[in-house]
């Protein structure tokens, strides 16, 4: 499937992390999504019943991402991944990436990120 609804670096700020620091000061995290699922129902209807909502998407990333706390930011794709293919049956790949840009790490560095890929059938 060729079609996809982007919805890109939602920006939450939460206590995701393995340091006491990270769970007690929190800090910002960028959440990216790409949605693959048939488009054409809806672009032929111009109807927002036959699509996913990206405003519904965004809703599920901001409210698992500050009203959870994970120690891996892989955990937290995960948990996203999850409950959007649970409530969106026309989705059938989903694309999460979780930027960290203000990683704990020894070094000058711009961030770091995961990305996850989960399909219907990797799901259950």
């Amino acid at each position: 499937m060729s079609d996809r609804i982007l919805v890109e670096r939602i920006a939450v700020f939460a206590y995701h992390g393995l340091l006491a620091e990270e769970t007690r000061l929190g800090q910002r995290f960028y959440v990216s999504l790409d949605c693959r699922l048939d488009l054409a129902p809806a672009g032929r209807s111009d109807d927002v019943a036959r699509t996913v909502s990206y405003a519904d998407l965004t809703e599920i990333v901001v409210r698992i991402a500050t009203e959870r706390r994970f120690a891996l930011i892989e955990a937290l794709a995960e948990a996203i991944a999850a409950e959007i293919l649970e409530q969106h049956p026309p989705i059938i790949e989903l694309r999460v990436r979780v930027d960290k840009p203000s990683a704990p790490v020894p070094a000058i560095i711009d961030g770091v990120a995961i990305e996850i890929v989960r399909t219907r059938e990797t799901t259950r």
